[in-house]
């Protein structure tokens, strides 16, 4: 049975800037490391083979972080993992898309990736994954505008939920199907979190 842990990166300086990323090369916020650090503590306690990652500095980081922590072998990375393309969002806050293309903007054609454009991606790198990896529990360090529409074909309906930054999405194949354990659990992120509110 094939365990698939799913992880978005943590915390980028673009991210607390509200700035649409995409495929762009950003590197975690200082609180992203913590963060990062956080759910590695988490995961020292629990069994899994290999850690797969996004390319992007983001993900790789994020990776690095809880296999130097939890001594789990980072096994490589992999582009198809990356985030969904923005095309000419990437690099934008709200106000800048505003300002440039109108409130609408979000119905217009600005070169984002589709879909099933994305999902062929996952496709692809799921068939080799599970080819060479079969019955393993893995973790793949990825992003929330990639994991959400993967998650949404595995589970056959739209995630609503905002996928947080470091959140654990545990997916289990079980034959044909794939079944959902947990999803966008940030419960590592607790003590973080208390720290800002106290």
């Amino acid at each position: 049975m094939t365990i698939l842990g799913l992880i978005r990166h943590g915390t980028t300086e673009w991210n607390l800037e509200g700035r649409m990323q995409g495929q762009m090369d950003t590197p975690l916020a200082e609180v992203g490391r913590m963060q990062a650090r956080l759910l590695a503590k988490r995961l020292q306690g629990e069994a899994w083979d290999g850690i797969l990652c996004s390319d992007l500095i983001r993900a790789r980081e994020t990776a690095e972080t809880i296999s130097q922590v939890t001594g789990i072998p980072l096994l490589g990375t992999d582009q198809r993992l990356r985030e969904r393309a923005f095309g000419e969002l990437e690099g934008t806050t709200v106000a800048d898309r505003v300002a440039r293309w109108g409130e609408n903007w979000r119905e217009q054609d600005l070169g984002m990736e589709k879909d099933e454009d994305l999902l062929a991606r996952w496709n692809a790198f799921l068939l080799d994954t599970e080819r060479e990896h079969a019955g393993k529990r893995l973790l793949i360090v990825s992003h929330g505008g990639y994991i959400a529409p993967v998650l949404a074909r595995f589970l056959g309906r739209t995630i609503d939920e905002h996928l947080k930054n470091t959140s654990l999405t545990v997916v289990e194949r079980l034959e044909a199907q794939w079944s959902c354990s947990l999803l966008n659990c940030t419960l590592h992120l607790k003590e973080l979190e208390e720290g800002a509110v106290g």
